[in-house]
């Protein structure tokens, strides 16, 4: 979406049934593909209605992430959710965690304390243990796991899946998409444990200014989705 001149004096939020409206002076807001909002949260609805109160007098579609999140949901992912699952789900074979460092030791250790802990919660909880290597050559994963890990993503609905489309993409892990999801983890800890290689990097030789710029733009990504989800379980936020 680009930006556009505002049109419309307030944003409100309406009750249709089991669901909420979002309309711009009594009219409907549309998604790109003109489908109409149709929300399962209040407070998710709310939100969506915030970020178009608070625009001035141009709209910045960049500016509102709760509603290029809404607008995944309703364009993206619904006409296509078995697309969506599996590209969310291939993740399992090539996920962040299973790739360790061969040295320096500090560093293996950095990533061992911050990744393992969320292997063995996956392996626990969904029964779907991943084989860790080190170095970056490709590591063929069971195909029980990835087929757990799949069933796993495939149990959102999807509105959650536009979300964990998201974490998968910046955090490079299924993993830690799964743990934001379920509450294992926080959004931040998840953009740190997905840093670990980057933060090693700029400690010891120094931040650069534009890969700065990209890891904040990959925190924003990360927290404004963990804070989709927590709006869809009808929390203002859990960030």
């Amino acid at each position: 979406m680009t930006a556009l001149e505002r049109f419309y004096k307030t944003c409100t939020v309406e009750p249709t049934g089991a669901a909420y409206r979002v309309s711009l002076d009594g009219r409907a807001v549309r998604t790109p593909a003109k489908a109409a909002l149709s929300l399962p949260s209040r407070r998710l609805a709310e939100a969506v209605a915030a970020e178009w109160n608070v625009q001035d007098a141009e709209v910045q579609p960049r500016n509102m992430p709760m509603m290029q999140l809404v607008s995944t949901a309703i364009d993206r992912v619904t006409p296509n959710r078995d697309e969506a699952i599996d590209g969310i789900a291939a993740y399992s074979k090539s996920d962040l965690l299973c790739y360790r460092a061969a040295s320096p030791r500090a560093l293996a250790e950095r990533q061992r304390m911050a990744w393992q802990p969320v292997l063995d919660w996956a392996a626990l909880t969904y029964d779907a243990t991943l084989t860790v290597t080190v170095g970056v050559m490709p590591v063929i994963q069971p195909d029980e796991a990835v087929a757990a890990l799949r069933n796993a993503v495939a149990d959102s609905d999807d509105f959650t899946l536009a979300a964990m489309h998201t974490l998968t993409a910046a955090c490079g892990s299924l993993l830690l998409a799964l743990a934001v999801r379920d509450r294992e983890l926080e959004p931040a800890g998840a953009f740190d444990a997905s840093q670990v290689d980057e933060t090693w990097q700029a400690e010891q030789w120094g931040r650069d200014a534009e890969a700065e710029a990209r890891r904040e733009r990959m925190r924003a990504e990360i927290v404004a989705a963990g804070r989709f989800l927590a709006l869809l379980r009808g929390v203002e936020s859990e960030c």
